[in-house]
């Protein structure tokens, strides 16, 4: 499909655009990831699982929040 006709389709809103785009190769400027390790002790480990497990995620997941919320709160993102 050429770009005017793709966005011609888009400005319409009528259709659904969703299977033209090749989503494979999307990507979100700014989210790269990078891994890093981060020694904590039990306790800490003890307590991310237990709110992990109650709110039904991952203790990766409850870490990312939780730091993000704190850069927010302290950036004033």
């Amino acid at each position: 499909m050429k770009a005017a006709d793709f966005d011609k389709k888009f400005d319409k809103g009528e259709e659904d655009i969703i299977d033209d785009l090749n989503l494979s190769q999307m990507k979100r400027p700014g989210h790269q990831q990078k891994r890093v390790n981060v020694d904590f002790p039990i306790w800490m480990i003890e307590t991310l699982d237990r709110e992990a497990s109650r709110l039904g995620v991952t203790r990766q997941s409850i870490i990312k929040v939780w730091i993000a919320e704190r850069i927010e709160h302290t950036s004033g993102r």
